[in-house]
């Protein structure tokens, strides 16, 4: 009988209707998605050999996110999420079906890959801001900060299942078989979406213009130190992140001696992190704890990362990763669950596309530096060094806790009341 209330209380947001159809549509879509980004990494490297094009285009499918997401923010509060959401799946599907026309015929090049990557970026801009916006929607309020517990852990889980699939099929039959099931993997989120009833809502009035808006959700995010602390906790993660993700395939092959194979296996290890995270985190849901989760996780990861970049037994390396994805996980869950509990939804589209530039934008710098830097001192070299300044970072964010904890009790009394 216990374990039967453990399952109903860590399941709860699982009671909505449309929740059980936007988790179920998005389970599907996000596996097609992860086995495209191992692909796509493998296939770079495979043809040009080379750690600046890695990083060069993981750089490219990342920096349009980074400029163009906080006019997808505006957007996700002014037009219908749910409309918003239903024409980018399409357009992600026709941008995935193009990679795959490409590769099966054997004619891709990299500079397809990059012009391809930089039209996914475009739409992820408007993509991702709406997406993390439209997930109140589907849910009651009580229920909220499970339902991101549960659809960050939805994320690791296509992170761990999509790169080992991927693994697999680029061993056997090359990478243009992981974009074709990728572009099949959108069907799902359509029919997901087209099969919600959702309540009407009223499209959102607002007399300043777009840039006043924009200024408004600045000064608001990086005036309150909760919020805060969350875009640049997010920024580090993901830049350091964007540095193992970058290197990759070259720990996989120069420095592990293996293949595809190892790639993904590499890849899954460090999602398995990220689902236990996020099933710890399903159990320990108390927002004033945000600050130290967020520091925790960030030098957890750190050192993890250190040890990886030190392996050179595969075993370890898995370990090591598997640790490094938990780290990261719990302050990626503990920063989105936050910011969804205190925003409104008037502006919580434009607080989310901040919040998602400043990952997105880290990710695209880390790619960038990790390319360049592993050409110069080596990807090992590079790792410790991105991990060094996490670290660094952890113990900055340690001093803010007590400071943390009080302005977000003060704040959501304030709300309450």
């Amino acid at each position: 009988m216990e374990a039967s209330n453990k399952s109903q209380v860590m399941l709860r947001a699982f009671s909505s209707r449309n929740f059980r159809l936007y988790y179920t549509g998005q389970a599907i879509s996000l596996i097609g998605t992860s086995m495209t980004q191992v692909a796509t990494s493998w296939l770079v490297y495979r043809l040009t050999d080379s750690a600046w094009l890695l990083g060069l285009v993981g750089f490219a499918s990342q920096i349009p996110t980074l400029l163009l997401i906080p006019l997808g923010g505006i957007i996700a509060d002014r037009w219908n999420r749910h409309q918003i959401l239903l024409i980018a799946q399409i357009l992600g599907m026709l941008q995935s079906l193009a990679l795959t026309w490409l590769a099966l015929n054997g004619t891709i090049n990299v500079w397809q890959i990059v012009l391809l990557g930089v039209l996914q970026g475009i739409i992820n801009a408007f993509d991702i801001p709406t997406r993390q916006a439209f997930l109140p929607e589907t849910v009651s309020k009580e229920n909220l900060g499970n339902a991101t517990a549960l659809y960050s852990s939805l994320v690791s889980v296509s992170l761990m299942v999509g790169p080992a699939i991927a693994g697999l099929l680029i061993a056997a039959v090359g990478s243009g078989l992981c974009f074709l099931l990728d572009s099949i993997s959108y069907i799902a989120v359509i029919i997901a979406l087209l099969a919600m009833n959702l309540d009407p809502k009223k499209a959102v009035i607002s007399t300043r213009k777009p840039l006043e808006n924009l200024k408004a959700s600045f000064n608001y995010a990086f005036g309150f130190l909760p919020i805060r602390s969350v875009l640049i906790g997010s920024a580090l993660a993901s830049c350091v992140w964007g540095f193992y993700l970058a290197l990759g395939p070259i720990f996989a092959k120069e420095i592990l001696q293996g293949g595809p194979n190892t790639f993904g296996f590499l890849m899954t290890a460090s999602s398995l992190g990220t689902l236990a995270g996020g099933i710890y985190l399903t159990k320990h849901s108390n927002v004033l704890e945000s600050g130290k989760v967020l520091a925790l996780g960030i030098g957890f990861m750190g050192i993890s990362l250190i040890v990886f970049a030190l392996s050179r037994v595969f075993w370890l390396s898995l370990l090591s990763l598997l640790a490094a994805g938990f780290g990261f996980i719990l302050q990626i869950i503990a920063g989105r669950t936050l910011l969804q509990l205190l925003v409104t939804d008037e502006n919580r589209g434009q607080i989310t596309g901040l919040y998602v530039m400043a990952s997105t934008g880290a990710f695209a710098i880390g790619n960038l530096i990790a390319g360049a830097l592993a050409s110069k001192i080596g990807s090992n070299n590079t790792v410790i060094l991105g991990a060094s300044i996490y670290i660094a970072g952890s113990i900055f964010f340690m001093q803010q806790i007590s400071t943390f904890r009080n302005l977000l009790r003060l704040n959501l009394r304030t709300e309450r009341a």
